[in-house]
């Protein structure tokens, strides 16, 4: 049912444009619709899937992994330290550089994450609202330091680019690099079991014969290229690995190999979701998509934050 919506949706999605293709000119399009078919509607629609799902299930790895609801990319610093890694890539190599833009993105989030994990290591209390703080001031200092050498170079500009993701630019040719995130999640679901485990903890993990800190280890990194490399190619969507992965396991639980490929349609949907009705909202004008992602997440995640508050206070 979930996959027939979002073929629903995705058909939907083809038919809305300024541009005159209809979803009635869907089923027998003329040359000229289908040119703006291919080059522009088509590449769209696989970006948002690819995107929503990967940035899903990056958000419910690094939940499990961390032991803790309330990690994921854009609250771990892990989306800001992307952001920071493309800019330096920029300032180096130049803004037509996209190979050294993803590696060097790649490299930043990664490193990012691993200081965030050290950090949670060194707070006795990792209450679930602390971390979630902590996290978010953390990816407010890396945010802030980004923009300050952004100002430096006079590249406010470009930094808009990556902090608000978009799929009004995805055309041909220019959206390609997002299908490196397709066997990258495939891995995630392949190590799920493992990232299960680990999930139980490292005295847990390692009496079941599992290397702890090496599917950790790799989990982050399976997270971290996820982030960055939807970064580089679209942009941030905040809140996206949080709210959807917390939504699905609170209704089909905690089993990751269960629940991993419901997250990633659901998160496929709401950012399909979104991107329609930015397009809509306003017509012919567009709404990003990750606008509309930041208030919906913002309000599920101060949902979920007075949820867990209320849940601390019963006991």
């Amino acid at each position: 049912m979930g996959l027939a919506a979002l073929c629903a949706a995705g058909w939907l999605s083809l038919g809305v444009g300024v541009a005159g293709v209809g979803v009635a000119d869907l089923l027998s399009p003329t040359d000229e619709q289908l040119r703006i078919l291919t080059t522009s509607r088509i590449p769209r629609l696989i970006a948002i899937v690819l995107a929503g799902a990967s940035l899903s299930i990056a958000g419910l790895i690094m939940q499990r992994i961390t032991q803790n609801r309330f990690v994921s990319p854009s609250t771990s610093g892990t989306t800001e330290a992307a952001v920071l890694g493309v800019l330096i890539a920029t300032l180096v190599f130049g803004s037509t550089s996209l190979t050294w833009k993803m590696l060097i993105a790649i490299g930043f989030a990664i490193g990012g994450t691993m200081l965030f994990l050290q950090m949670l290591s060194r707070i006795r209390h990792r209450d679930g609202l602390v971390v979630a703080l902590v996290g978010l001031m953390y990816g407010g200092v890396i945010a802030a330091a980004t923009t300050f050498v952004a100002y430096q170079r006079d590249l406010l500009q470009f930094l808009e680019i990556w902090t608000a993701g978009s799929f009004s630019g995805v055309i041909e040719n220019r959206y390609e690099a997002l299908f490196i995130v397709a066997p990258v999640a495939l891995l995630g679901y392949l190590f799920a079991d493992r990232f299960t485990v680990v999930g139980l903890g490292a005295d847990f993990a390692t009496n079941l014969g599992v290397n702890y800190q090496r599917v950790l280890y790799s989990g982050l990194v399976i997270v971290s290229m996820i982030s960055a490399v939807v970064v580089v190619v679209i942009g941030a969507i905040p809140f996206l690995g949080l709210i959807v992965p917390n939504i699905v396991t609170l209704w089909m639980g905690d089993n990751l190999r269960r629940v991993l490929p419901v997250t990633a349609l659901a998160g496929a949907g709401f950012v399909l979701a979104c991107d329609v009705a930015g397009r809509l909202i306003r017509y012919p004008y567009e709404i990003s998509a990750s606008t509309l992602a930041g208030i919906i997440g913002g309000v599920v995640f101060i949902g979920l934050i007075m949820r867990a508050a209320d849940r601390a206070g019963a006991r």
